[in-house]
């Protein structure tokens, strides 16, 4: 049997699939998991385009930014939280895992719909990379061509940590004015972090592939397929929003 491995994936851990194994008649399936990740996207991509047409249909660009601001704010904080409970309360997946996904699209479709205002036909090329490295992730992982080695977990849980707390840094020192502006505009050192972020943020969806195939191997309870989609939506949604932030500061240049 398989050892369960860490992932850097908050929402994946090394316990997550081994607690409640063989206590629950009907376990885990990936196909299961697979099912309940294509109901969390259309739940996101259905918040996601009306938050996307209330922008677009506003008289005014001041009109489009006053429509989706309070929706983009509820959905920010309504998916943090969510996101919590979730993962301290796995059993509540199936109930708090669609809400996470629908309030996630609100804030996606805000962000998608201010960028494609400022460059035309960045959305639908951000959605078209996204799910071109998904599929890519995951063959790469069915295949064999990546195998998830301990050192390998280890650098990408690592990295991750890095840049969460980069990220978390920068957060806090521009309350005080201080602005990292290399990194965050359209420089070669910003356009070069972007595609390290992006690289790593692609490894993690395979972590979350190998931990949710184990949870399959060990029978975890029925609700853990909700969790495991739950998991894969949080990646995706940060690969989303790294690759929109890449092309933003790519178009940036022209």
């Amino acid at each position: 049997m398989p050892q369960l491995m860490r992932t850097s994936n908050p929402a994946l851990s090394g316990d997550t699939f081994r607690a409640g194994a063989a206590t629950y008649g009907e376990g885990m399936t990936i196909t299961g998991a697979v099912n309940k990740t294509g109901i969390l996207l259309i739940g996101c991509v259905a918040t996601a385009a009306w938050t996307w047409n209330r922008f677009f249909g506003a008289a005014t660009p001041e009109e489009a930014m006053g429509s989706i601001a309070p929706l983009v704010l509820v959905g920010g904080i309504g998916g943090f939280i969510l996101a919590m409970v979730t993962i301290f309360k796995k059993e509540w997946s199936p109930v708090t895992a669609p809400i996470y996904a629908l309030l996630e699209g609100l804030v996606l479709g805000g962000v998608s719909a201010m960028l494609e205002f400022r460059y035309k036909g960045i959305a639908i090329q951000a959605v078209g990379l996204t799910f071109g490295t998904l599929v890519v992730m995951l063959l790469a992982y069915r295949s064999g061509l990546i195998r998830m080695s301990d050192k390998l977990r280890l650098g990408i849980v690592a990295a991750t940590g890095g840049i969460a707390v980069f990220y978390l840094l920068q957060f806090i020192l521009g309350f005080f004015g201080i602005q990292f502006h290399a990194i965050n505009s359209g420089t070669t050192l910003g356009i070069g972090f972007s595609i390290v972020v992006v690289i790593i943020a692609a490894l993690n969806l395979v972590l979350d592939f190998d931990l949710i195939e184990q949870g399959a191997q060990y029978g975890a309870p029925k609700y853990m397929e909700w969790y495991g989609a739950f998991a894969l939506m949080i990646t995706l949604i940060w690969l989303y929003l790294e690759i929109l932030r890449l092309l933003a500061k790519m178009r940036s240049r022209e």
